[in-house]
């Protein structure tokens, strides 16, 4: 087989012709895209999926995390995207190596062409060169990856073969585009730059190494660690092996294996998958052909590209795990819930309301039914709903309620527990008691989240906080029970002991007159109604009493209840809701962070 060199020419639109020939993707025959290649569907499906949760977290992510944590995933969603739309059928290869390695001169052995005779001079290579084995559709690779019209080359099986060199068959590299990169270890900014920049772009490397600076710190420390994870589709060349002895050459692989091993980088040593070690000789073509068989496996693979997305993927999500992985279980418990709505029934004195109701009424109905007697008449003192939490809301011991309540009711009317303008006045819930509630809430909530989630979660609870309390006093106000109705029988019990009282005032008259000998009337008579009338009345009152605990305490539950399921009202929809929100959305990414992961849910 003959082979010939074309330099790219630059055509009537601007775009190379030769490998640069094609303007775009599919514009040639042979250059499948990734939108046109169904055959490839099924083996992209696991890394698609990966992708679009990837992106799916990203844009649930970018109010919560800090951009510059995304930068790098953002950067790879766009690499994925623009390789995955160009050809599918090129396999980019790069060429890396520090200066003096004999890089250059093994890209002219693996093309088995003198490309020196095409005006490409140098020892040090000052810009990326390329050869596309089939140029159909490469021209959109080689645009993306940077490479100059003038840089661009192509090898074809024509008539002339004076140009060619010993390097094996060119069976298999069908589809290669292999590139020369310049020395990473150049003197000049711009070359290591140009080295950087494509070597983030192609879909394989092979790493050109010498027995005198294989072992470079700057090799190992820039490039060959931070890139360990690129093991499937990296290749290690020691070149220049015929300047050791046998010995000395596999002393020096050997060594070379160890370093790689340090750095992380996994070996594909005994059929198990990793980077690929060889030893070669540019001048003597010695581990040429075994070189050119590595790489005509990768470009038979046809997954070169897939790959190399795939470890990108794994290192920044790797990078991202601390922003999305937790620790122990995260989420609002149920004590949680329970303890906030609790320090919120406390802040608007739900439990003192309800004691101080059940108070209120017991005082009512020994009022109402108690003696009438050597009693003096006392103005009702409401100690109700209203005044408890006024009492709470100041920081007051809970009970006792304020002072503007009216004196004793006609019999028939209605039980009021404190004037309604003044509990307006009085309604207000206890601040620092709120915000310990919503700080204790917001810890709990955030306990196990990571760090920007966890902020996520604190601002939620400090913002429903902000207007909580005004919430909360308003929603006490509406829960405020004002008037409550007395019970009939209160008045028929008030009659009955001021006809008990009477009677003891009548017979109390006649016991004095038969003891003065001016009435014919028994004396046991007067005095027997006078002990009925004076122990009926304590007795009577003393029944209404235990008749009252039964009621009185369900209405003072009934208060607090009120006040609680307000105060609950209130939480939940202010801080409970929000935090709950925050969570479920901290959820939803989670479970894209784990399909763009590791391909599944399970993390």
């Amino acid at each position: 087989m003959t082979t010939t060199v074309e330099p790219a020419r630059r055509g009537p639109s601007g775009s190379g012709t030769g490998a640069g020939a094609g303007a775009g993707p599919g514009a040639e025959a042979g250059g499948r895209t990734g939108t046109e290649a169904g055959t490839g569907l099924a083996r992209r499906d696991p890394l698609q999926r990966r992708v679009d949760a990837l992106g799916e977290l990203l844009g649930l992510s970018r109010t919560r995390v800090e951009p510059d944590a995304l930068v790098a995933a953002g950067a790879l969603l766009d690499r994925v995207a623009e390789r995955r739309r160009l050809s599918l059928d090129h396999t980019v290869v790069a060429l890396a190596g520090a200066t003096g390695s004999g890089k250059s001169s093994l890209f002219n052995a693996l093309t088995g062409l003198e490309l020196s005779e095409v005006g490409v001079r140098r020892p040090t290579t000052g810009e990326p060169f390329a050869c596309a084995w089939d140029p159909r559709g490469a021209a959109p690779l080689l645009d993306r990856l940077g490479i100059a019209p003038h840089a661009r080359f192509a090898r074809r099986s024509l008539l002339d073969g004076v140009h060619t060199r010993p390097g094996g068959s060119d069976t298999g590299l069908t589809g290669l585009v292999l590139l020369d990169l310049p020395d990473h270890d150049s003197a000049t900014d711009e070359h290591r730059r140009q080295v950087d920049r494509v070597l983030e772009l192609v879909d394989a490397v092979v790493w050109v190494v010498d027995p005198e600076k294989y072992a470079d710190a700057a090799l190992h420390e820039r490039y060959l660690r931070p890139l360990a994870g690129l093991a499937d589709v990296t290749l290690v060349v020691l070149n220049q092996v015929d300047r050791l002895p046998t010995e000395a050459a596999e002393a020096v692989l050997d060594d070379l294996r160890g370093l790689l091993d340090e750095d992380g980088l996994a070996l594909g040593e005994h059929g198990e998958a990793g980077a690929v070690v060889l030893a070669t000789s540019a001048l003597t073509g010695e581990g040429v052909a075994e070189l050119r068989a590595a790489l005509g496996e990768v470009v038979a693979a046809s997954d070169a590209a897939d790959r190399r997305l795939t470890a990108d993927l794994d290192d920044v999500t790797d990078r991202l795990r601390p922003v999305y992985v937790g620790h122990g279980v995260t989420g609002l418990t149920d004590a949680a819930r329970e303890g906030f709505v609790a320090r919120l029934a406390d802040a608007v004195g739900a439990e003192a309301v309800g004691r101080t109701t059940e108070r209120a009424w017991t005082d009512a109905g020994r009022r109402a039914c108690g003696v009438r007697w050597g009693r003096m008449r006392r103005p009702f003192n409401g100690g109700g709903a209203s005044g408890a939490a006024s009492g709470t809301a100041s920081g007051s011991a809970h009970g006792g309620a304020g002072s503007g309540g009216r004196g004793g009711r006609p019999r028939g009317e209605r039980l009021e527990l404190l004037e309604r303008p003044e509990r307006l006045e009085r309604l207000s819930a206890a601040r620092p008691v709120v915000a310990e509630a919503t700080r204790s809430l917001a810890e709990a909530a955030a306990q196990g989240l990571p760090l920007p989630w966890a902020h996520a979660v604190h601002d939620a609870a400090r913002r429903g906080e902000r207007g909580l309390p005004e919430a909360l006093d308003a929603a006490m106000a509406k829960a405020d029970p004002g008037a409550v109705a007395a019970p009939r029988w209160w008045s028929a019990v008030a009659v009955t002991q001021w006809c008990l009282t009477l009677l003891t005032a009548v017979a109390a008259v006649a016991f004095v007159a038969v003891a003065a000998s001016t009435s014919s009337v028994p004396l046991w008579v007067p005095a027997g109604l006078c002990g009925v009338g004076a122990a009926g009345g304590p007795l009577l009152s003393w029944t209404c009493r235990s008749v009252n605990r039964a009621p009185a305490r369900r209405l003072g539950q009934q208060a607090e209840r009120a006040l609680r399921d307000a105060a609950a009202d209130c939480g939940r929809a202010r801080v409970l809701e929000p935090v709950a929100a925050e969570l479920l959305r901290y959820q939803e990414v989670r479970d894209q962070y784990a399909v763009a992961a590791l391909g599944t849910t399970d993390v």
